[in-house]
């Protein structure tokens, strides 16, 4: 590792060890004197290496080659390949439209969680990074819109907490496992899983009658909807009185 860059990410770490998040920093004041790199400019081209390369090719090198200038003239900006992710992450969610809230909450709820899923899927990288700390603003903006979806539901306290975690995962966890198959698992590699699994009633009988793995029988836009259906009803049944 680089001198500067072990440098950078020392620098991240405060007095007690715990890691200091780019949200919680001030913009450094050299970056808003009209210098030709802006994060604004770092985040675009960080987006598109990552559509391209995963987090795997994402190094400071390769992007300062992109923007054109020396990797020590990203560090006026940003300390770290974290910092980077972080302001990755949240640009993509910029990209989920927030809808017009209406009276039927449910419909807010499904119509906000499709879009999350679909622009998932468009930036693979994205979903498996959604761990870290989410702070930024556009990720609260969507949070704050699911949120107070499901209060207009009638969730508070706890109930509210369960449910919006519980739909996080689903939308995180369906866009992962969608987007991780598109990339590793092309239809001919699916179908021999699936004939894998159909040769063998007696091991798998409940897998093989339910279709696991057949997307003939199971699109998995359908099984999105589905889900979250499923989801809302259960949360619906939450307040409602016995």
């Amino acid at each position: 590792m680089r001198s500067t860059e072990r440098s950078a990410e020392s620098s991240e770490r405060g007095h007690d060890g715990t890691v200091d998040s780019i949200w919680l920093r001030p913009e450094p004041e050299r970056a808003t004197r009209g210098m030709p790199l802006t994060r604004e400019r770092i985040v675009a081209q960080a987006v598109a290496l990552l559509n391209e390369s995963g987090t795997e090719g994402l190094t400071m090198r390769r992007l300062a080659q992109r923007l054109n200038v020396t990797p020590t003239a990203l560090y006026w900006h940003v300390r770290t390949k974290d910092d980077i992710l972080d302001l990755a992450v949240d640009q993509v969610f910029a990209d989920v439209l927030l809808p017009e809230p209406s009276e039927n909450w449910q419909d807010d709820v499904r119509l906000l969680t499709h879009r999350w899923r679909e622009v998932m899927l468009r930036h693979p990288w994205a979903a498996g990074l959604i761990g870290r700390p989410m702070l930024g603003p556009n990720v609260l903006a969507r949070t704050e819109f699911l949120q107070s979806a499901l209060v207009r539901g009638g969730l508070t306290g706890v109930r509210l907490a369960v449910s919006t975690r519980m739909i996080a995962n689903f939308v995180i966890g369906a866009a992962l496992t969608e987007a991780t198959w598109r990339q590793v698992s092309p239809d001919r590699t699916r179908n021999q899983a699936r004939e894998h699994i159909a040769a063998r009633p007696a091991t798998y009988p409940t897998l093989v009658a339910s279709g696991h793995l057949d997307s003939s029988q199971w699109d998995e836009d359908d099984l999105f909807t589905r889900g979250i259906t499923e989801l809302l009803s259960r949360v619906d049944h939450q307040v409602r009185p016995e």
